[in-house]
């Protein structure tokens, strides 16, 4: 395998595709005139693709994705064939990635698991429960009684035990029921029955007691309060095989990581600044691809290469947090004042930037087209003088 090392290392390929190519050649006992040949041919393709110098990167990227970005609709549309859960997609969705919405109009998750979690429909379950947000009135029946001011809540048994598997009795859940409501509620109570509890504002008030079954409706016992719902789905994957994935409703990405059973190198989330504040900036780029790459891809626009979507993603990125591209993000924070006036509240730019002295250098696109100026990209960039001197002299010893 020395001779076929040797072919791969005197290529100008990058090191990492070296690896790759070296791996893929040894894995299918080619010649060494075949593994030339492979070589040769994986060179010239990746050489063909590497951008000339001084190409306008950012103009041909912001044109091969707002291009195909006119077809694109305004519609909500089924997750991936989940028909119980909506998501964002089409220009709503590119529009929230490109601005880093803080909160996205659908937020979700895509929780993979690990193990039998993975495989064991009742495992699966567990974390279904320990995701999804369970609140009283999901539990049993609440009913008032306005004569001894008292709120009663009668625990169904059967809905106990499926949201609670691993539980020996009853009783220990009903009683971790009444101590969350004594906690969060600030009152006391009494249960005269194992799955019935009770309890009442300190002084006889119909108000507080009202007051008190709409708080009740808020409490979550178990789950994670931003997971309202949690869909489970059996899917195959690339191998051929089987596991159960769920999707949610609602996103609280750390939380969901460290729940038992719950696959962290593969569960993902819409929101990229979760993303960003859990696995840090490098995910938060990825994902922003990831998610403008699916995005497009679901509106049948698929040929967008992915190479301009890690330019905006590096752009939106390369501070160290994630950046929106827009008026109080990349494009309000330039070094150019013409540039940024030329985005938006123009007035405003060239008073601030006056006030304060600011002087434009003119390195940007922008500013150039304005004062009419050649850009500095392409041939804009090359300087050609003509001499004065008679070509026919020689040259002056000065």
């Amino acid at each position: 395998m020395t001779e076929v090392r040797d072919i791969v290392e005197n290529t100008d390929l990058p090191r990492r595709l070296k690896e790759r190519v070296y791996d893929a050649i040894t894995a299918t006992d080619a010649t060494e005139a075949q593994a030339k040949d492979i070589a040769q041919a994986v060179e010239s393709q990746y050489l063909d693709t590497r951008v000339d110098p001084l190409d306008p990167v950012g103009t041909v990227s912001a044109q091969s994705i707002g291009e195909p970005g006119t077809q694109m609709t305004m519609n909500t549309f089924h997750y991936a064939g989940v028909a119980e859960i909506d998501v964002t997609q089409g220009l709503p969705r590119l529009i929230e990635l490109v601005d880093a919405r803080k909160t996205p109009d659908t937020p979700m998750m895509t929780v993979h698991l690990e193990g039998e979690y993975a495989t064991d429909r009742e495992r699966a379950h567990e974390v279904v429960w320990a995701l999804e947000a369970t609140k009283i009135l999901q539990l049993g029946d609440v009913s008032t009684n306005v004569a001894d001011m008292l709120v009663r809540i009668d625990l169904n048994e059967e809905t106990l035990r499926e949201r609670w598997p691993t539980v020996e009795t009853l009783d220990e859940v009903s009683e971790e029921i009444a101590e969350t409501i004594e906690s969060k509620l600030k009152v006391e109570t009494v249960r005269p029955e194992t799955t019935v509890i009770e309890f009442g504002p300190e002084q006889p008030s119909y108000r507080e007691l009202l007051q008190l079954v709409e708080e009740l409706r808020d409490v979550v016992f178990k789950g994670i309060e931003e997971v309202s719902r949690v869909v489970i789905r059996k899917e195959e994957l690339d191998d051929g095989s089987e596991e159960f994935i769920l999707y949610t409703e609602g996103s609280a990405f750390g939380d969901a990581l460290e729940i038992e059973g719950v696959d962290a190198s593969r569960t993902t989330c819409n929101n990229i600044h979760e993303v960003y504040r859990q696995l840090g900036v490098e995910a938060a780029r990825e994902a922003i691809i990831e998610e403008t790459m699916n995005t497009l891809e679901e509106q049948g626009l698929d040929d967008v290469n992915v190479r301009h979507l890690m330019l905006v993603a590096d752009i939106m990125t390369n501070r160290g947090e994630i950046e929106s591209i827009g008026r109080h993000g990349i494009s309000g924070n330039k070094e150019s004042v013409l540039a940024r006036a030329a985005f938006e509240v123009t007035v405003n730019h060239l008073l601030d930037a006056a006030i304060h002295g600011e002087v434009d250098d003119l390195d940007g696109v922008t500013e150039n087209v304005i004062v009419g100026k050649p850009i500095r990209l392409g041939t804009g960039d090359v300087d050609l003088r003509m001499g004065t001197a008679d070509r026919d002299e020689a040259p002056s010893d000065d």
